[in-house]
């Protein structure tokens, strides 16, 4: 990743930090315990977990691995390894450091297991960095990737609002998700199976997403990475920008005000016999 990019990367992820998975909206951790289960962690393991955040993997898996076992997660952004390290202190067990999701470290040693979730589709080259991956783990391990698969039509039109004012690069079909390989199931176990990794299969989930009110809804978008789709919006226009979503989510609104969206989610685990 060049400077450039890690700089932009761990900046806007710093910015977020302290309220990244922190409105009150169930997101990335029902996401996080289904990719846990889908890899089946066992009593003893050690696991990386790259692109960490605040910890929504590592926490799922740490109780999972048991005393025996070990957590290692990295992120480009100092200000979510800080509150990853806060939010994990009580585990002996769990370390969080500051690295680089498209090259790992080799001092971090190899791994029984590797898992990174809704991080992939941020990296400048994806299928370089899924062979980086192959090289922090042992023989016999295993990986796991989670993407969106698809999203809700309702959610997908509330931010219709925000497509005006998007540059071409927030476009790019690696993070949509509608064209490419992160567009389909099939398109990611080729992108796996592509790199070297076998017995490459898929588990869809579906989270629903629940929003207290519009409130709640905005506030959660600017905790996210979709916080650049507000910033692209000029702003003496934001107002309006508002007020359309808010018009929008009124008609999915359920009587106390509350909105519930699905999110589709697929986990794409692999194995690595080195």
């Amino acid at each position: 990743m060049s400077e450039d990019a890690l700089s932009n990367v761990a900046h806007m992820f710093d910015a977020l930090s302290d309220t990244y998975d922190g409105v009150g909206v169930d997101f990335f951790q029902p996401i996080a315990s289904g990719l846990a289960r889908a890899m089946q962690p066992a009593s003893g393991e050690r696991w990386l977990d790259i692109g960490c955040g605040r910890g929504a993997v590592m926490a799922a898996v740490v109780d999972l691995i048991g005393a025996s076992g070990s957590v290692v997660g990295i992120d480009i952004s100092p200000g979510m390894v800080n509150q990853a390290r806060k939010d994990l202190d009580l585990y002996a067990n769990v370390e969080v450091h500051i690295g680089d999701a498209q090259e790992p470290s080799t001092e971090l040693g190899t791994f029984d297991a590797v898992s990174s979730s809704l991080v992939l589709f941020f990296l400048p080259d994806p299928p370089a960095a899924l062979k980086a991956w192959q090289r922090r783990l042992k023989p016999g391990g295993r990986i796991g990737v989670t993407t969106f698969r698809g999203m809700d039509p309702r959610w997908a039109r509330v931010d219709t609002v925000f497509e005006p004012f998007l540059p071409p690069a927030m476009r790019d079909a690696r993070t949509t998700g509608q064209q490419g390989p992160f567009g389909s199931d099939a398109g990611m176990e080729a992108l796996l199976r592509d790199s070297g990794y076998s017995n490459v299969r898929t588990i869809e989930e579906s989270v629903d997403i629940r929003f207290a009110n519009n409130t709640q809804w905005e506030a959660f978008t600017r905790s996210t990475g979709q916080r650049a789709m507000w910033q692209a919006i000029p702003e003496d226009q934001t107002a309006d920008v508002r007020q359309e979503a808010w018009r929008i989510l009124a008609e999915y609104a359920k009587p106390d005000g509350s909105i519930v969206f699905q999110q589709p989610i697929r986990h794409t685990l692999g194995d690595w016999t080195g």
